[in-house]
């Protein structure tokens, strides 16, 4: 995600694209130890976005 469309979301929807990002995160780890994936590239892109919408988030809450 682009940081123009983090900042137009709302807290909650920060919130609830976080745990949907975390999970994706998640299961795209976890397939990529069993069998690498074609483009571990997507690790370290999805690894970012967390961090946008964490870095966000704080930003929204304060």
């Amino acid at each position: 995600m682009k940081i123009a469309d983090i900042k137009n979301l709302s807290a909650g929807d920060i919130q609830n694209k976080l745990t949907e990002v975390k999970a994706d995160f998640n299961k795209l780890k976890m397939s990529h130890s069993i069998s690498p994936i074609e483009n571990p590239i997507q690790i370290r892109d999805m690894r970012k976005t967390i961090a946008r919408l964490e870095t966000e988030l704080t930003l929204k809450q304060q």
